[in-house]
């Protein structure tokens, strides 16, 4: 079987005309004895990106060299018309036909607004920890409060100094947590956050067919005797198409499970490591400081 490696596809050029980046692509021919040149807009790789995903029947979207971005139409009975049927399908209730994705289905919609929520009381944690930049300012008006005085004024200016010593050691001390809670369980959170939506997206595209297939199987029985055996075609094809989902479904649910049980536990473990160094080093300056 002829394939197109991804290190035989290269950005060669990009080009600037305004607002508008225009990438340069090359890409080795499936015989291997050439090349092809296209070029492309960072809003044709959005709208390729987005029908990847999608599964839409769109020509070559699947061949060597991707279809450039088809023209918008901008007719808004269509695009409320697409909406209101994915509204629809996404409001599926009926009792899925597989107890598998019904748990999954129903643990995956609380999960989803628990991470965000809990992603969005995390940076508000963080945010708290900005108060290291109140600190740094203090800490440079205190010194710039310092002028040579007299012998009795010294002792003064001198625990200025000594303060806004200390304050500047807070700041750094503030900003290292703020950084490392955001490199460590804020990272994770926010990736937690982000597999949940995937496999949100995953699941609505599972429903979508089911509901196909429901529909295909009502045709079917509802269908002429002179249209019976293409219905039953179309019901054999949209079954067929609904195992395989299920199959592959099945398969990245529980890789993302494992995935995420260790991604959480991973940055969990780091965050409690670097929360623990950065107090020993914290104590350490302020030890110092009293000293």
């Amino acid at each position: 079987v002829l394939s197109v490696y991804g290190h035989t596809i290269k950005v060669t050029e990009v080009s600037q005309d305004g607002d508008t980046l225009t990438f340069i692509i090359v890409s080795q021919k499936l015989s291997g004895t050439g090349e092809y040149h296209v070029d492309r807009t960072y809003d044709d790789f959005e709208w390729l990106l987005q029908h990847l995903f999608a599964q839409e029947d769109v020509p070559g979207i699947q061949g060597v060299i991707p279809p450039g971005r088809q023209k918008v139409r901008r007719n808004i009975f269509n695009r409320l018309s697409q909406a209101v049927e994915e509204m629809r399908k996404e409001g599926h209730k009926l009792q899925d036909v597989d107890e598998f994705f019904q748990t999954e289905r129903d643990h995956n919609l609380v999960l989803t607004g628990h991470t965000r929520m809990a992603g969005e009381k995390f940076l508000d944690v963080v945010l708290t920890e900005q108060i290291a930049v109140a600190c740094g300012h203090f800490a440079a008006a205190l010194h710039l409060c310092v002028e040579n005085e007299e012998d009795s004024e010294k002792r003064a200016f001198s625990v200025c100094v000594k303060l806004s010593e200390v304050f500047d050691s807070i700041k750094k001390n503030m900003m290292s947590i703020a950084v490392n809670d955001m490199n460590t369980l804020g990272l994770g959170l926010d990736l937690d956050s982000r597999y949940q939506e995937a496999e949100k997206e995953m699941l609505f595209r599972r429903t979508c067919k089911l509901v196909e297939l429901e529909n295909a199987r009502k045709n079917a029985e509802k269908a002429k005797p002179v249209k019976k055996n293409a219905m039953e075609e179309v019901k054999k094809a949209a079954e067929e198409e609904f195992e395989q989902i299920c199959k592959v479904a099945k398969q990245e649910i529980v890789h993302l499970s494992q995935d995420r049980k260790g991604m959480v536990q991973k940055s969990l473990t780091q965050w409690c490591e670097q929360q623990l160094q950065t107090a020993k080093e914290g104590a350490d300056v302020f030890n110092q400081h009293l000293q």
